[in-house]
């Protein structure tokens, strides 16, 4: 037997062993009215501790972990890397060591990847699939679904809801799962009034700890004290600002994101970007409960407050690249490599906004950062790298959904 084959059984046999705990029927046949003892619930887990897969000797576990990950490369087949981490707990730290962030390698794997920057010598190409009837936005990892068909990975999903005096796009790495209380909640996207201005947040603070304190204003408080119906918390990564058409002349959205999160010293010579390595979301905590003790939650401030950066140094600023104008089209135009196949006002190319002083590289302010566009009826590609993550690109894409009376 192949070592794939033992561990997609391995990925079976762990399925089904939660699918019981879930319907309520335990391994002696309890019925789902019995509440079982903490204890009960860690002896659960140390049977799959101490499986016959977790005494394996880890040097020869690491060498198999290794050749998984490198020849699983794509999706679906990188689910085999995932079931690794899904063993048990020895397995799921050597899995942790050998998988590398996108930006070193290029791929998505763990949840945790959509959040951590892309890489730097390509983008990372995806798909959005809008459904005008529920308002739901899905992001899909692929060049388009008539190439990647049913193999599609699905990796953000979002919905919008309209409220009297903003829009909100909750953002969820589920395909149907929009509840702020829920381990599947990734942040949300928020407008003002106009539809001028957007706040992105984020579930989980910066992942420099020195910087989280400025990244607002927050209150801790104890988990017991925290209603049911607030969100586990919400902190301002970046704002998106839509310049006003006050003339109502004709042209494209001049539009400009300020990423708090980012620096700008992460484009120049030598500069690295913030890189999470651990979320409160991520795979152990639904495998293997931890007791927390207290959760963050942001301060509701008003979104015209302005935004203070979390850093010391300048923030990363990004403009829309000025599209030229056609004579022969009579439109506007930009050089979407082909990714770009339908005209549309939502078509944008956002590149660094550099000043002299700032000594960054040319190749790095004449590259594309993110670019958007439309190729059919409901259906935007976008492609991401570095500096950004596939959250922050999503969440500056959904902002060109939005209604903008005052911008068109």
């Amino acid at each position: 037997m192949s070592f794939k084959s033992i561990v997609r059984e391995l990925w079976g046999m762990r399925d089904n062993f939660w699918k019981k705990g879930l319907d309520g029927k335990n391994i002696n046949g309890r019925a789902r009215s019995h509440i079982a003892p903490e204890s009960y619930i860690s002896s659960s887990l140390i049977i799959v501790q101490q499986s016959k897969w977790a005494n394996l000797p880890s040097e020869l576990l690491l060498d198999i972990i290794k050749r998984v990950e490198a020849t699983e490369t794509s999706w679906p087949a990188r689910r085999d890397v995932v079931a690794c981490a899904a063993v048990c707990r020895s397995w799921r730290e050597i899995t942790k060591e050998v998988v590398r962030t996108p930006e070193q390698c290029g791929w998505l794997t763990f949840p945790l990847s959509l959040k951590q920057p892309g890489p730097r010598e390509f983008p990372i190409q995806c798909f959005i699939k809008r459904e005008r009837v529920t308002s739901t936005y899905r992001l899909y990892l692929g060049l388009t679904p008539a190439l990647s068909g049913d193999i599609s990975k699905l990796l953000l999903s979002a919905r919008k809801i309209r409220r009297a005096t903003s829009t909100d796009f909750v953002i969820s790495f589920a395909s149907d799962d929009f509840s702020r209380t829920s381990n599947n909640y990734a942040g949300k996207l928020r407008s003002n009034f106009l539809g001028t201005k957007f706040t992105i947040y984020d579930s989980q603070p910066p992942s420099d700890s020195s910087i989280q304190s400025k990244c607002r204003s927050h209150r801790r408080i104890h988990a017991k004290q925290v209603s049911p119906k607030l969100p586990a918390g919400n902190y301002s990564m970046a704002t998106i600002t839509y310049e006003l058409n006050v003339l109502r002349t004709r042209g494209p959205r001049r539009m400009q994101c300020n990423m708090d999160s980012i620096p700008l010293s992460s484009i120049q010579e030598g500069g690295t970007a913030p890189t999470p390595v651990a979320s409160s979301n991520s795979f152990d905590d639904h495998v293997f409960p931890t007791n927390r003790k207290s959760v963050v939650v942001s301060n509701p401030n008003s979104l015209n407050d302005p935004i203070e950066s979390i850093y010391n140094s300048e923030s990363l600023v990004l403009k829309n690249k000025a599209p030229r104008w056609h004579e022969q089209l009579q439109c506007w135009c930009l050089n979407f490599k082909g990714r770009v196949t339908v005209a549309s006002v939502k078509n944008f190319q956002l590149v660094a906004a550099i000043e002299a002083h700032h000594n960054v590289p040319v190749v790095e302010q004449e590259k594309v950062i993110l670019q958007f566009g439309k190729i059919g009826k409901d259906i935007f590609t976008m492609d991401y790298r570095y500096p950004l993550s596939a959250f922050q690109a999503f969440a500056i894409c959904l902002s060109s959904f939005d209604t903008k009376p005052a911008c068109e």
